[in-house]
């Protein structure tokens, strides 16, 4: 049996940060307000379905904040906190690594499809969201 190491609140916000965060940043690539309430509505189903550490993660402790400036400056804290959430769970919960990474991109995808399909914008953000998720530790 794989032993579980318990999360920081520190890492369960990375953890947060770059879920709500990559949802947030495909929402931005095609904003839109109805599409908006679709995307979060979308993007709360995919996430109800983590177990463990992640959905810990998704549902406790007080939300990330982003900044909101502009799209480049949430990508520059989103990506790297995927790739940290990522490191987090390869060292502290490895049987959740692989959780994760689905909620997250099954979030992302589900917020580009909740309004006309995916848009060209949306695909590249998501592309380099898996790319985050996939870099090596």
């Amino acid at each position: 049996m794989i032993m579980q190491q318990r999360l920081t609140a520190e890492e369960l916000l990375t953890l947060k940060t770059g879920a709500f965060g990559a949802v947030f940043l495909v929402s931005n690539a095609d904003p839109g307000m109805l599409a908006l309430f679709r995307e979060s509505f979308a993007a709360s189903g995919a996430m109800s379905g983590a177990s463990g550490v992640v959905k810990e993660a998704l549902t406790t402790g007080p939300l990330p904040k982003l900044p909101r400036d502009s799209a480049m400056e949430v990508e520059s804290v989103v990506l790297p906190a995927l790739g940290r959430a990522m490191g987090i769970l390869r060292e502290k919960a490895p049987q959740d690594v692989p959780v994760y990474r689905s909620v997250v991109l099954a979030a992302a995808d589900r917020v580009a499809r909740a309004h006309r399909g995916v848009a060209a914008a949306e695909a590249a953000v998501i592309d380099r969201i898996r790319d985050a998720l996939d870099e090596p530790a």
